[in-house]
């Protein structure tokens, strides 16, 4: 079994952080499933260059990237590959983070919500950002219907599965477990963030 790097476990409601060096793995579990994780990944170099859903959107021309496809940054770089899923394959790239105001508006005053984690977790990583931007939410289960409404369905994602991406740039992953009960199957959960070194070329075969 091949060691991590780095792992970095982040509680229901939390959330953290890991570094990528380009070429390397980065590997994200839901730990005990049906678990949201809102993800960004910022550049090592340049912080104000990050992962961007709206131009991933235009650049692949899909909703979201499938195994292989790429994440691209606002630079119109790439950021991360997408390696590898072992969920049913849900995810989301449609959905802004949730915030406090959200759920005021809900009726629930001070409750967790992935802005704020988001803003906690970038100043521990030195990364000063005024605004907050639009994540990938991995195991999100929220198609939009043939009307253009969405459908809230909680996370397929079962206890272990999880997905991989390879780092096209040195870069942060930033990981927050979401705070939403009704797409979390009734409450937040740990996830877990691996980085693997970068696997090396593949042998040339002699003529």
């Amino acid at each position: 079994m091949v060691k991590a790097l780095d792992s970095v476990d982040i509680p229901g409601f939390g959330n953290g952080f890991i570094h990528a060096r380009k070429g390397q793995t980065v590997r994200l579990i839901d730990v005990e499933g049906h678990q949201v994780a809102d993800v960004w990944a910022i550049s090592t170099r340049d912080h104000d260059e990050y992962m961007s859903a709206a131009t991933t959107r235009m650049l692949t021309g899909r909703v979201f990237p499938n195994v292989g496809g790429v994440f691209m940054t606002t630079r119109d770089r790439p950021i991360l590959t997408f390696a590898k899923d072992t969920s049913p394959g849900f995810h989301d790239m449609q959905f802004a983070s949730c915030c406090s105001a959200l759920y005021a508006r809900r009726g629930h005053k001070n409750h967790p919500n992935c802005r704020d984690n988001y803003f906690a977790a970038i100043e521990r990583a030195g990364i000063k950002h005024a605004n907050i931007p639009d994540p990938v939410n991995i195991f999100q289960n929220t198609p939009p219907r043939p009307d253009g409404s969405f459908l809230y369905g909680a996370a397929m994602s079962v206890a272990g599965d999880h997905v991989e991406f390879r780092a096209e740039m040195d870069c942060i992953v930033v990981v927050t477990a979401c705070s939403s009960a009704l797409i979390n199957a009734g409450k937040s959960t740990p996830l877990r963030l691996e980085t693997f070194k970068a696997k090396a070329p593949a042998a040339r075969k002699k003529a």
